[in-house]
């Protein structure tokens, strides 16, 4: 609903403190306040007159005919205040109307604006009054033509249905401010979604910008470190960790590239684009050993090609990291990957290896990675253990839930019957 046709529905002109949404003052009226309070000024006027006529014609005094035009047309000008003050003119017209029946029609405005704008309670004191006071009016200023009973009968109905009216008009009004704040906080709640759905986002791609480049940038820094401190290394061996560097940093550039893409948006062929899984976990050990990395992989799982993805990407990112401190912190030292699982028993990764040998140079680290793996494991709903091991070593442990697959199922009770 657009501000234009919210005003419209509800009128600006007004403060009404009880309405929920509004913030109370004295605003401008509106093109629709001026003309809704121009029709109900020329009603009030004609109910006016009429009843003026019918004055004149029972045969009342002159004064009395120019008191009622008097008093009928102060009643229809107090109208246009009838927004500022809807209570003290509720109450006033009805004490006047009782004796000048002139200002009716004044009076019926009045309550329909009070019975919009003002809560049941006080509608229902001042309806029951307009109901006494038109009683009233009947035995003091009696019409002939209809008789008390006929009078009465019409006054209750009259007061009835205004109050009514003004109350459905309310209900509508309210429900009207009602929608509009729940639009207004459901638009405040999806920007806070959608910020936090941006964070959680951000924080993925850095734990995955941690994982890709981490790997990549330490094989950077152990061949250089290996060039700094053995400058008369026979030249075939500085060609070989110079090919290393070049080789690494072509792979960093590579996934820093694929990272920044993401970050970027979605581009044609990102679907396509082949992800780490368990399969490549070979080709990671490999990778590493021609860093100079003692690794041995130690791959007991009954079904590895039963593996899902998902579970096989883990264990990919949760070995690289593990390597890679290896690399960090125990450069030199015998690093073993052991797989072990079946289908609904869970998967585990180990990676352990001793303490370190000799004073070689470690890069520092921050602990960000093992936090980034616990984190991960638990994403996926299992559960990683790290801690240093009696000997000195580290060792890093994660179990990853491996359901059943159907297939798999039905290949074993197909195995099973052959004979």
């Amino acid at each position: 609903m657009t501000d234009q046709e919210y005003r419209w529905l509800l009128p600006s002109a007004m403060a009404d403190p009880d309405l929920p949404g509004d913030r109370g003052g004295r605003p401008r009226r509106t093109p629709r306040d001026w003309f809704v309070d121009l029709v109900l000024f020329l009603f009030a006027a004609l109910v006016g007159i009429g009843a003026a006529d019918v004055a004149d014609s029972v045969g009342n005094p002159d004064y009395i005919v120019f008191l009622d035009q008097l008093v009928g047309a102060a009643a229809c000008c107090a109208l246009w205040l009838r927004r500022r003050w809807p209570l003290g003119l509720a109450v006033t017209l009805v004490v006047v109307s009782t004796v000048a029946p002139v200002a009716s029609g004044a009076m019926v405005v009045a309550l329909f604006t009070l019975t919009v704008h003002r809560p049941f309670k006080t509608v229902a004191a001042v309806g029951s009054a307009a109901i006494v006071g038109g009683l009233v009016q009947a035995v003091l200023r009696p019409d002939p033509t209809i008789s008390f009973r006929v009078s009465a009968v019409a006054t209750v109905v009259i007061v009835l249905l205004i109050v009514g009216w003004g109350m459905f008009v309310r209900s509508r009004r309210q429900l009207v401010v009602s929608l509009r704040d729940r639009a207004r906080r459901a638009e405040a709640e999806a920007a806070l979604r959608a910020e936090q759905a941006q964070r959680l986002a951000r924080e993925a791609i850095a734990r995955e910008m941690h994982d890709v480049l981490a790997h990549r940038l330490t094989l950077l820094s152990v061949h250089a470190g290996a060039l700094e401190f053995r400058p008369d290394a026979p030249p075939a061996e500085v060609a070989r960790a110079a090919g290393v560097i070049r080789d690494s940093a072509h792979e960093a550039l590579n996934d820093l590239r694929d990272v920044i893409g993401v970050l970027r948006g979605p581009a044609a062929g990102d679907e396509h684009r082949p992800q780490p899984t368990l399969a490549t976990l070979d080709a990671l050990v490999a990778e590493s050993r021609e860093a100079g990395m003692k690794v041995t992989l130690d791959n007991r799982l009954t079904r590895p090609q039963d593996v899902p993805a998902a579970v096989g990407r883990n264990v990919y990112r949760i070995a690289q990291e593990c390597l890679t401190n290896a690399r960090k912190h125990a450069p030199g030292a015998d690093v073993t990957v052991t797989l072990t699982g079946a289908p609904g028993d869970g998967l585990t990764v180990e990676v352990r290896n001793p303490a370190p040998e000799g004073d070689a140079p470690a890069v520092p680290g921050s602990g960000q990675g093992l936090i980034g793996l616990t984190e991960r494991a638990s994403l996926a709903g299992g559960r990683l253990d790290h801690g240093p091991m009696p000997d000195g070593g580290f060792r890093v442990r994660a179990w990853l839930p491996w359901a059943v697959v159907a297939q798999a199922a039905e290949a074993d009770a197909a195995t099973e019957v052959q004979p």
